[in-house]
C-alpha cells in the first residue's frame, strides 16, 4: 500500500464528518421557513446528530474490531453519503431529524478510524508528519464550514450543504476500496450491559448541554432528569468495567497518564476552538451588520494560517523541540488572540477581527500536533481504534460544553451589562444631548426612548462577547498546568515518508 494514496482517502473521511458539524449551522435559519417550524423545533436537527454522533463514536473500537476496520469504514462512508442525500431531500422536520439521525450514526466513525489509520500506516518516528495531513482536516474542515455554507445557501439553496457531502464521499469512498487494507476480524464478546450504560451516559450528557440554555437549565425537569441518567450511568460504566477484560471500551487506556492529560488537555481546547465558532456568526451578524457570507469569511484567515502551521509544526517544528513545549506555546498564542479579540468594539473592521484570528490560527496550529503525538506517544497499535474514538468523542463534549457555556453566559453577562448602562440613563445625563442631537432628537422627544433602549442593547451585547472571550482565553490557559504532568515524547526521525 502507498502511504500517500491511503492519506488522501482518510483525510477525506474524516473532512466529511467534521465540515458536517459547522456547514449546517448556517442552513438553520433557512430551514425554520421551510419546515414551518419553532425555533424549539429546529435545534433538534442539530441534536439529532450530535447525541447520535456521540453515542456512537467511543463504541469504534468494538464496531472495528467486530466488523473489520477497513470493512466498518467503507460502510460508513456509504451511510454517511445516503442519509446525506436523504437530509437534502427531507420533506418535513420529522423526516429531516430521522436522516440526521442517521448521519450522526454513521459519521461518528469517521474522525477515530481515520486518525488510526493514519498512525498505522505511518512508523511512531514520523507520527508528526500524519498527524499534519490528519489536522489539516478535522481543525481546518470545522473553520471553513461557515464559509461555505454561508456561500451555498446564498448562491443555491440549504439543501445543498447536504448534498456537497455526496460528490466527497463518493470520492472518498472509491480511494477507500482501492487503498486500505482489511484487518483480521476477531470473535469478541459482547458486553451489552457495558454498551447500554456507555450510551445511556453518553446520550444524556450530550442532550443536557445541548438542550441546557433553551430548556434554562436545572429548573427543567427534563434536564435535571438527563444530569442524573448521565451521572448514574457513567458511575455505573466506570465502577463496572474498571477491571472487566471484555468491557466495551477498554478502560486500561485510563492508566496511561499521557493519554488521559491529553484527552483533558483536548477537551478544553474543543472549549476555546468551538466557543469561538459560536462567536464570531453571532457578533458579525447580529451586532456589525455582516451578510452571512461576509461573517463566514472570517474564518478563512485563521484556517489558512491554522494549515500552514500544522504542516510546519509537523515537519519540522516537532523534530527540533520538545512536543510538550510547542503545546505550550500554541494555548499561549491561542490566548493571546482570544485576549485580543476582547478589545473588539462595535467600530472594528473586518482585518481588525480577522488579524487577532490568525494569531489564534498559529496557536491552533502549534497545538494539535504535539499533542496528539504525546496523547498517543505510548498506545499500543491495537489500541488506536478505540482510543482514537474516545479522543475524538471528548474533543466533540468540549465542543458541545463550550456552545452551552457560552450560550448561558452570553444572556447572563448581556443582562448585566443592560442594568449596569441603564443604570446611568435618564433625562438629565447630559452626555445624551448630542448623541440625540445627531438624530435630529431631544432628551423628551418621543423618538428618544425607543433610540437610546436600542443603543443600551447593542453596547450590552457588545461588552457580554469581549467577557465571552475573556472566558475563552482563561480556559485556554487553564489547560497548561496539566501539560507538565505528561512524560517526554521520543524526538522523531528526519526520514520524509514516502
Amino acid at each position: 500500500m502507498c502511504i500517500r494514496d491511503s492519506v488522501i482517502a482518510v483525510v477525506l473521511t474524516a473532512i466529511l464528518e467534521v465540515l458536517d458539524i459547522t456547514i449546517v449551522n448556517v442552513a438553520i435559519p433557512h430551514m425554520l421557513g421551510a419546515f414551518g417550524a419553532t425555533t424549539d423545533q429546529i435545534t433538534w436537527v442539530l441534536t439529532s446528530y450530535i447525541v447520535s454522533a456521540a453515542v456512537v463514536m467511543p463504541l469504534t473500537g468494538y464496531l472495528s474490531t467486530w466488523l473489520g476496520r477497513r470493512r466498518l469504514l467503507l460502510l460508513a462512508i456509504c451511510g454517511f453519503v445516503l442519509s446525506s442525500a436523504l437530509c437534502g431531500m427531507a420533506w418535513n422536520l420529522e423526516s429531516m431529524v430521522l436522516f440526521r439521525l442517521a448521519q450522526g450514526i454513521f459519521g461518528a466513525p469517521l474522525v477515530p478510524l481515520s486518525q488510526a489509520i493514519l498512525l498505522d500506516a505511518f512508523p511512531r518516528q514520523r507520527h508528526g508528519q500524519a498527524l499534519a495531513i490528519f489536522g489539516l482536516g478535522i481543525m481546518v474542515a470545522p473553520v471553513i464550514g461557515p464559509a461555505l455554507g454561508g456561500w451555498l445557501t446564498e448562491t443555491y439553496s440549504w439543501r445543498m450543504v447536504f448534498y456537497i457531502n455526496v460528490p466527497i464521499g463518493l470520492f472518498a469512498l472509491l480511494l477507500s476500496v482501492g487503498y486500505l487494507p482489511q484487518r483480521a476480524i476477531r470473535d469478541i464478546k459482547t458486553d451489552w450491559v457495558g454498551m447500554g450504560l456507555l450510551v445511556l451516559a453518553v446520550a444524556a450528557l450530550q442532550f443536557v448541554l445541548d438542550q441546557g440554555q433553551m430548556r434554562d437549565w436545572f429548573n427543567s425537569h427534563l434536564i435535571v432528569v438527563g444530569t442524573i441518567i448521565a451521572v448514574f450511568a457513567s458511575t455505573a460504566f466506570f465502577l463496572r468495567g474498571w477491571n472487566k477484560p471484555d468491557n466495551i471500551i477498554d478502560l486500561s487506556l485510563l492508566k496511561d497518564r499521557n493519554f488521559v492529560i491529553g484527552t483533558l488537555a483536548i477537551t478544553a481546547y474543543g472549549i476555546s476552538l468551538f466557543g469561538w465558532m459560536a462567536i464570531m456568526p453571532l457578533f458579525s451578524q447580529r451586532l456589525l451588520g455582516y451578510p452571512p457570507a461576509l461573517a463566514g469569511t472570517l474564518f478563512i484567515p485563521r484556517a489558512l494560517v491554522s494549515a500552514l502551521t500544522l504542516a510546519i509544526t509537523g515537519g519540522i517544528l516537532i523534530r527540533l523541540f520538545d512536543a510538550r513545549y510547542l503545546v505550550v506555546a500554541g494555548l499561549v498564542m491561542t490566548a493571546l488572540g482570544t485576549i485580543l479579540m476582547s478589545h473588539y468594539s462595535l467600530y472594528v473592521d473586518y482585518w481588525g477581527i480577522a488579524l487577532p484570528g490568525i494569531l489564534a490560527g498559529i496557536g491552533t496550529g502549534l497545538f494539535f500536533v504535539p499533542l496528539t503525538a504525546v496523547t498517543f506517544g505510548n498506545i499500543a497499535r491495537a489500541q488506536y481504534d478505540e482510543a482514537s474514538g474516545v479522543y475524538a468523542l471528548m474533543r466533540g463534549i468540549g465542543g458541545s460544553a463550550s456552545i452551552a457555556v457560552v450560550s448561558w453566559l452570553f444572556v447572563r453577562q448581556t443582562q448585566i451589562h443592560w442594568q449596569e448602562l441603564s443604570a446611568h440613563i435618564t433625562p438629565f445625563n447630559q452626555a445624551l444631548v448630542p448623541y440625540l442631537a445627531e438624530h435630529g432628537l431631544s432628551p423628551y422627544s418621543a423618538q428618544a426612548a425607543p433610540l437610546v433602549t436600542y443603543e443600551i442593547a447593542r453596547q450590552a451585547q457588545m461588552l457580554a462577547f469581549n467577557d465571552l472571550f475573556w472566558f475563552i482565553a482563561i480556559a485556554t490557559l487553564a489547560i497548561v498546568p496539566l501539560l507538565f504532568f505528561m512524560t517526554r515524547l521520543e524526538k522523531v526521525s528526519l526520514v520524509p515518508a514516502h
